[in-house]
C-alpha cells in the first residue's frame, strides 16, 4: 500500500474534502479510499489528523427513510429520560450525572 499525501493544515488542493465538508455538500464518500490527510500542527501533543476524500468520486446522501428517522426520535428520546424518576428531563442527562439533575442533587433541588 502506498502512503497517502501528508497536507499541511489549510493548504489542501482543490477538489479534496474532510468529512464535514462533504457533509455540509449533501455528499458522503461512497466507499472510496482516503486519498489525502491534512495536519493541524499542536503544542505538545501529536498534530490533529483529518482525512480528505475525492470530491468527484463522492455520492449523494441517502435520504432519511420514515423508519430511519422513527430510530432517532426514540433513541433520542431514550437519552432524555432520566433513570431514576422516568421524566423527560427536557435536554440530554449527562453520562457524568446519569440521572437527572433534581434526582442527582436533592437535597439542592429542596432548598431551593
Amino acid at each position: 500500500m502506498a502512503a497517502i499525501p501528508v497536507y499541511p493544515w489549510r493548504l489542501a488542493p482543490d477538489g479534496l474534502a474532510t468529512l464535514r465538508q462533504l457533509r455540509a455538500k449533501g455528499l458522503r464518500p461512497g466507499g472510496q479510499e482516503v486519498a489525502a490527510q491534512i495536519e493541524r500542527p499542536r503544542r505538545r501533543r501529536a498534530p490533529l489528523v483529518a482525512y480528505l476524500y475525492r470530491e468527484e468520486l463522492a455520492k449523494p446522501v441517502r435520504p432519511m427513510t420514515p423508519a430511519k428517522r422513527a430510530a432517532l426520535a426514540k433513541a433520542n428520546t431514550a437519552r432524555r429520560t432520566c433513570p431514576q424518576c422516568r421524566m423527560d428531563a427536557g435536554y440530554v442527562i449527562p453520562a457524568s450525572l446519569g440521572v437527572c439533575v433534581p434526582c442527582a442533587y436533592p437535597d439542592e433541588q429542596a432548598a431551593a
